[in-house]
């Protein structure tokens, strides 16, 4: 499979890497910095201002949401100042009457939810993300992976054809940063502290490594094997490590057949949310092409892709607004 690894800003490294033990804290005066190059300042100042961009933006959003709901409160109660007792008790009676509505159709929702991913869980696609590289990465890049595994829960979840999700690794500040999601504790994934190569040690001969690195290319995906994805955002700091530490350990690699269907701006490298919708998006429609000009945004394409016919943009432009409706309500009981 053509990269279950890290990407640009927010990616993911899907190549994973080897397990390797944390390094023992350096009690001593830390040595003095080299200077950052030219071109590594640039790429610094341009993420920094990337990171400015987006908060500003994420406040601005928020302040037009609490505007909205301020005009739309006053609105209301203007209604109701206006209206006689008769009209009065008939807007509340209808306004509870579409409440109610709402709540009933999210309950059906949520409980047709519940009895796909149960059924995932039965007979589905094993898909894991390994996170046990938390070590490696700043509290900021852990906080990205697990932004990205929100939207791989909320993806999951919607699809018609879930795959059955796994987190291993779990341990230290990735631990305690996924404990703070709301509702974390009853999400329906199975939950690891220990890495997918012990908890499944008996499913060994089944186990995938996802990575860009392989020459292994996944044409088709198999019900038996657990197809694993690197759950590090590097910032291109860890070259091949996947495929290192899935060679060391002796288990089977494959990457994502992306080449065949489109060109990419830059390495075949995707965050581990988009590798996750690309498999539930295949799952769907047996179908890599749809599952790849769905999900991988134009700025990662370059020039003609090897494909013919153009994709319609709405569908993309839809499916990003998709991938930003976090859902994490989630169900009543734990899938781990």
């Amino acid at each position: 499979m053509a990269a279950a690894t890290a990407n640009d800003d927010n990616g993911v490294d899907n190549h994973l890497k080897p397990d390797s033990e944390p390094a023992p804290a350096n009690l001593s005066p830390p040595a003095e910095q080299k200077p950052l190059s030219k071109n590594a300042q640039k790429k610094q100042l341009k993420q920094q201002r990337y990171e400015a961009k987006k908060a500003e933006k994420k406040a601005q959003e928020k302040e037009h949401k609490r505007k909205e709901g301020e005009r739309k409160h006053k609105e209301w109660e203007e209604t109701l100042a206006n209206a006689t007792e008769e009209e009065r008790l008939k807007l509340i009676e209808s306004r509870k009457s579409l409440r109610k509505e709402r709540m009933d159709k999210r309950s059906e929702e949520k409980e047709k939810k519940m009895e796909r991913l149960t059924r995932a869980k039965e007979i589905g696609q094993n898909v894991v993300v390994d996170v046990d590289f938390a070590h490696l990465m700043s509290e900021s890049e852990i906080s990205s992976l697990v932004q990205q595994i929100m939207y791989c829960y909320a993806v999951n979840g919607r699809s018609t054809s879930p795959c059955h999700l796994w987190l291993t690794g779990i341990k230290g500040e990735m631990s305690r940063q996924l404990d703070k999601l709301p509702g974390f504790e009853k999400w329906f994934i199975e939950k690891e502290s220990r890495c997918y190569i012990e908890a499944m040690a008996d499913r060994k001969e089944s186990l995938v490594y996802l990575t860009a690195d392989s020459e292994a290319v996944l044409d088709e995906l198999d019900p038996k094997s657990i197809y694993i994805i690197g759950g590090l955002v590097d910032r291109n700091r860890f070259k091949g490590i996947t495929m290192n530490k899935a060679q060391e350990q002796g288990i089977k690699t494959a990457k994502l057949p992306i080449g065949e269907y489109m060109k990419m701006s830059s390495s075949q490298v995707l965050t581990v949310n988009q590798v996750v919708e690309i498999l539930v998006k295949f799952m769907e429609t047996r179908d890599w092409k749809t599952s790849f000009f769905t999900v991988i945004p134009q700025r990662k394409r370059t020039g003609v892709d090897p494909i013919d016919g153009d994709e319609d943009n709405s569908v993309e432009k839809h499916d990003l607004l998709e991938r930003k409706k976090l859902c994490v309500e989630v169900p009543l009981e734990s899938g781990s």
